[in-house]
């Protein structure tokens, strides 16, 4: 079962770095162009997330 959902997220990844791609070309339809953008809010999310979690690690005592 966890295989499973693996499978799909990497999927869901894969979809979403294609329709950046394809966005990026300037030729996209509307819905590549939401996915395009609702996956580059994801991984600024994640990038975010992934700096606040190492400045607590590393104590803030710069």
């Amino acid at each position: 079962m966890l295989v499973l959902i693996l499978f799909v997220f990497v999927l869901l990844v894969i979809g979403g770095c294609v329709c950046v791609y394809w966005s990026a070309r300037g030729d996209a339809p509307r819905w590549a162009r939401g996915v395009a953008k609702a996956t580059l809010l994801g991984s600024e999310l994640v990038r975010s997330a992934s700096r606040n979690s190492r400045s607590r690690q590393s104590g803030g005592d710069d």
